[in-house]
């Protein structure tokens, strides 16, 4: 029962810490934790891997992946690992503005723009890049290896090829009416 304790006191810590260190504005999301293991002489001996999403939900988003011999360090690793790795999204009213489609090895995930209200259609891992990212509609289907560390890297490989109608205009040097 003490290392729950523990564990919602740290993550209270995190919080409050991140405020302060980073300016207040990036969330963290823990998609998933992994367990290894390496048999040594005396048994098991396990150790622990992190993947996180962080993002300020107003357009920019990163991930982490960290690695430590206890979950709250892996965790930490991962946190500072995706603020050296955030992307600027285009989000305009709450969607993307075109398809697109992100790899990551084999994992393959589509995402269109969605009407207001529509709402974020997508599994765990894509979801939580969408929400951190501060996309609010969105469809989303996944082709392909279903790993959660492949599709955080899939949806922001497809979040970074988003080009909003200035930007195109700008870089083909014409007019798009």
């Amino acid at each position: 029962m003490s290392t729950g304790g523990n564990r919602d006191k740290h993550s209270r810590d995190r919080d409050s810490r991140g405020g302060d260190s980073r300016g207040g504005e990036f969330a963290e999301k823990v998609v998933k934790v992994r367990r290894c293991a390496t048999v040594v002489k005396g048994g098991r001996r396990f150790s622990f891997a992190g993947l996180v999403v962080v993002g300020n939900g107003r357009g920019k988003v990163g991930c982490g992946y960290g690695k430590a011999n206890e979950v709250p360090p892996a965790v930490e690793k991962a946190i500072k690992d995706g603020m050296k790795n955030l992307i600027e999204v285009p989000v305009e009213s709450g969607s993307i503005p075109h398809r697109v489609e992100g790899y990551s090895g084999t994992a393959k995930v589509i995402m269109l723009p969605a009407s207001p209200g529509t709402g974020i259609i997508a599994g765990a891992a894509v979801r939580a890049v969408c929400e951190s990212a501060g996309i609010r509609d969105v469809l989303t289907k996944v082709h392909g290896s279903t790993n959660p560390v492949n599709l955080v890297k899939a949806t922001l490989n497809g979040l970074k090829q988003l080009r909003t109608r200035a930007d195109v205009e700008r870089l083909r040097g014409v007019s798009l009416s």
